[in-house]
């Protein structure tokens, strides 16, 4: 029961951040490939510990607008 209440937590972040439901891509692998890429993207942002704490979509939107909180959060995740 846990486990699936696990899944089911990581589809409602996709949704609700990254609007999964919404999207519109379905030739060919595309949809699978943006489907890693925002779990991968979602893994990251989750791993961020900077103070003070943001919520997920704040986090997305804060790199998405600044290079060097991109930058902050990339290399905390792969180093």
């Amino acid at each position: 029961m846990r486990k699936h209440w696990g899944i089911e937590s990581t589809h409602w972040f996709l949704d609700v951040v990254f609007k999964e439901d919404a999207r519109r891509v379905r030739k060919d692998n595309g949809s699978q490939n943006l489907a890693l890429l925002k779990r991968m993207a979602l893994n990251i942002l989750r791993k961020d510990t900077t103070e003070p704490k943001y919520s997920l979509k704040s986090k997305r939107f804060a790199s998405s607008m600044d290079n060097d909180y991109l930058e902050q959060v990339l290399i905390k995740n792969f180093i």
